[in-house]
């Protein structure tokens, strides 16, 4: 995938308002996709993302706001623990940046960590066996994914060191009890990998209802099959090299069709 904005965490990229303009808009319209999506809780769930240079700082959602309210300027800039670093109208929710900061202090390639409490990825991280590989979405995450137990609401900063330790080197983790959480290195790859993670465990639900006996893939086909989607398979005759470049830009013309006013 071709990053359409600054590797948030590059410490050496010039901060400039234009790269700051850039990471605001390319958030601010994961947000809408979110709520376009229908993978929101109301006001609750947070998307973060890094900003470029040493200080650490990250913009969130202003606490309070549906998602579809978002925008690039009313995105408050915030410090590793959660505090504003500028003067805002808004407020924000530290106890909500919890799992976020535990997780951007820990992976530097995690410049943007999404969270979400939808109906079939709270189903999928109540089943013991977690998730299935049943369908080609689902295999994506094969052998990529972290599960971290439930310690209750995410209002001990204790908690912390469990959830990165199980996290690991995951692109995902699925947070039993809770819900799901993608990471990516800008704010349209987090959005991808967790619009399929969620397509994946909607499928699981839809399966699992039917009251059939599961069909699963041998496990070396699995494999494959999460090499291929990564882009780390090298054995395959044909590459798909543009597909999430591809699929971020025809998002992003959904998003300027539907709420043009994200960018303002």
């Amino acid at each position: 995938m071709t990053d359409p904005t600054p590797r948030a965490g590059d410490q050496t990229a010039e901060i400039t308002p234009d790269v700051e303009l850039r990471l605001r808009r390319e958030l601010a319209a994961v947000y809408r996709l979110v709520a376009h999506f229908r993978m929101t809780d109301l006001i609750f769930t947070h998307i973060s993302a890094r900003i470029p240079g040493p200080e650490h700082h990250f913009l969130i959602n202003p606490y309070g706001l549906l998602f579809e309210e978002i925008t690039a300027s009313n995105l408050v800039k915030i410090d590793l623990t959660g505090r504003p670093v500028e003067q805002s109208p808004h407020p924000v929710n530290p106890a909500g940046f919890v799992i976020h900061s535990a997780v951007h202090a820990a992976r530097p390639d995690a410049h943007c960590v999404l969270h979400t409490h939808t109906k079939a990825g709270c189903a999928v991280a109540a089943q013991e066996h977690g998730l299935l590989p049943l369908n080609q979405i689902s295999m994506e995450f094969y052998g990529k994914i972290g599960y971290h137990d439930y310690e209750g609401v995410a209002l001990n900063l204790a908690e912390q060191e469990r959830l990165v330790v199980d996290l690991g080197d995951h692109p995902a983790m699925i947070l039993r009890n809770h819900g799901l959480l993608t990471v990516g290195g800008t704010p349209a790859e987090a959005f991808l990998r967790m619009y399929y993670l969620d397509k994946a465990c909607e499928i699981q639900t839809v399966a699992m209802a039917g009251g059939a006996k599961l069909v699963t893939p041998h496990p070396d086909i699995c494999e494959l099959t999460a090499r291929q989607l990564s882009g780390e398979d090298d054995r395959s005759d044909l590459q798909d090299e543009k597909a999430y470049e591809l699929a971020w830009s025809a998002l992003l013309r959904l998003v300027e069709r539907i709420a043009p006013d994200y960018q303002s």
